[in-house]
């Protein structure tokens, strides 16, 4: 796959507790796409961000006045020479975090599973039906595990 992805790391915090953040999305965000066979000329860019910049954009996108974990705003435009610009993906550090710490894992570990959940928007899929969430998460949990991540869904008793 010859995707372009490109990882803006504009809160410090991220690459503090993760020096390899940048190259971790790019990961992520490229088994993803592979896993849902996206096209193999695309681009998607992927912000890691803070509360305050997710906040803004939630509030002026989704018209929710509060930040949020991950947010996926897809294009779908073609790019001159046949490249398809999939989208972008923000991830704010503060609420990533503190889920994080709840949920008893790694940053890192929940930093790809948003990468790879908001990548997965990206390219259509959804999990406002069941059926949808069902095969939404089976798919990340598919991803996950070839990225060497635990099953995110199993803390919450949800059944692979």
């Amino acid at each position: 796959m010859s995707a372009a992805i490109d990882a803006i790391v504009a809160d410090a915090r991220w690459r503090r507790r993760i020096p390899d953040a940048a190259r971790e999305v790019r990961r992520a965000a490229r088994a993803a796409l592979g896993a849902a066979g996206a096209p193999p000329d695309c681009e998607v860019a992927v912000l890691l961000a803070d509360d305050a910049r997710l906040h803004a954009l939630n509030r002026a996108f989704r018209r929710r006045d509060k930040p949020t974990n991950v947010l996926s705003f897809p294009d779908g435009a073609a790019r001159p020479g046949g490249a398809v610009a999939l989208g972008d993906v923000a991830l704010a550090f503060e609420t990533c975090a503190a889920e994080a710490r709840a949920q008893r894992k790694t940053l890192r570990a929940h930093m790809l599973h948003l990468v790879v959940h908001g990548v997965l928007h990206l390219l259509g899929h959804d999990h406002a039906r069941a059926r949808d969430a069902s095969r939404m998460e089976s798919l990340e949990r598919e991803v996950l595990a070839r990225l060497g991540v635990a099953d995110p869904y199993a803390a919450e008793g949800r059944a692979a």
